[in-house]
């Protein structure tokens, strides 16, 4: 189920269903509304978005109040969560799924948020989207990317790539705007070489694990799985996460996986990936490409969760097109 398509003068809903807004700069808030308005975007908040307790949190009640008015308010056309956290898989008891699919909209964000993304996705069939936060709109550089992605995958159907960025950074922006290091890039990496077709599936690694053996996660049957993680699940982390999820019955099914680009904090190196994923004779014979701009790194393009691809992975030459027609 596709949600339709933002327009220009829509209004997007900013929610809090993992950590309050609260943790955000006021400045940060100012220029994350001030570059949607720039885009055309109507931006409104929902009623508990800066209430937080003692975890920086709220109680599920209000979460899954500021949820459900987003999707039930017709004047709403998307939802963008505030920031990510620990604790979206909370609420997932208690969300009026058929409310959701009676008022299909976009829902974007990522980290923490892959739990309720997932969620609704295998509760109502809408497609989701892995990808920016509300706050990320207030980052000054090197943000182009970001929205440009964005924007191809929430305002039209057609066709479009997941192409390398120019330049990526691992910086704590929100907590100095101006001194950042941007890297160099001229590909992804390819670990295995192929072609495949299928549904995109994925998201945080540690936060989809979550979800096993729940009524919440989602079929791997002809997926094209994409993961990443932060700087918190080092490499023994990463090994025993992926490996959890591929003791999945229709793990076997899986066509093809996308991996998002570590943290430097996480420690993992392009050999120690290799290794990992050779060792898993699981996935010995379907493409996987490493390195992909999404995750806890910048810039990050959106992923819908549900939507078709095709992935291509020879050399260091890629292709990654995502259908949503």
């Amino acid at each position: 189920m596709l949600p339709e398509r933002l327009q220009i003068g829509d209004e997007i809903r900013v929610i809090a269903p993992s950590r309050s807004m609260a943790l955000l700069k006021s400045k940060q808030v100012d220029a994350a509304l001030s570059r949607l308005h720039d885009l055309g975007f109507h931006v409104t908040f929902g009623k508990h978005v800066d209430v937080h307790d003692e975890f920086f949190s709220t109680s599920i009640e209000q979460r899954i109040e500021d949820l459900h008015q987003a999707f039930l308010d017709d004047r709403v056309k998307a939802v963008l969560t505030a920031i990510g956290g620990y604790n979206a898989n909370q609420l997932l008891n208690y969300i009026d799924y058929d409310l959701i699919k009676d008022h299909p909209k976009i829902l974007c964000g990522y980290s923490d948020i892959t739990a309720l993304q997932l969620a609704l996705y295998k509760q109502t069939g809408l497609i989701t989207y892995s990808g920016p936060f509300f706050s990320t709109f207030g980052m000054k550089k090197e943000i182009d990317y970001t929205i440009q992605s964005f924007l191809q995958a929430v305002t039209n159907d057609a066709m479009y790539e997941i192409e390398p960025s120019d330049y990526w950074s691992d910086d704590k922006w929100y907590e100095d705007q101006e001194n950042r290091t941007f890297y160099p890039q001229q590909h992804y990496e390819v670990i295995n070489e192929g072609t495949a077709t299928g549904t995109l599936i994925g998201g945080n690694l540690s936060t989809l694990n979550l979800l096993q053996g729940t009524a919440f996660f989602p079929s791997l049957n002809n997926a094209i799985l994409f993961i990443e993680d932060d700087e918190e699940n080092h490499p023994f982390l990463f090994d025993r996460h992926l490996q959890a999820l591929l003791h999945l019955p229709d793990a076997v099914h899986i066509q093809a996986l996308l991996i998002g680009r570590f943290q430097k904090g996480s420690h993992m190196t392009m050999e120690a990936l290799q290794k990992i994923i050779h060792d898993k004779r699981e996935l010995k014979d379907i493409p996987i490409i490493a390195n992909v701009n999404f995750g806890h790194t910048d810039p990050i393009a959106t992923i819908p969760i549900g939507a078709k691809a095709s992935v291509k992975a020879f050399h260091q030459q890629t292709e990654i097109i995502i259908s949503q027609s």
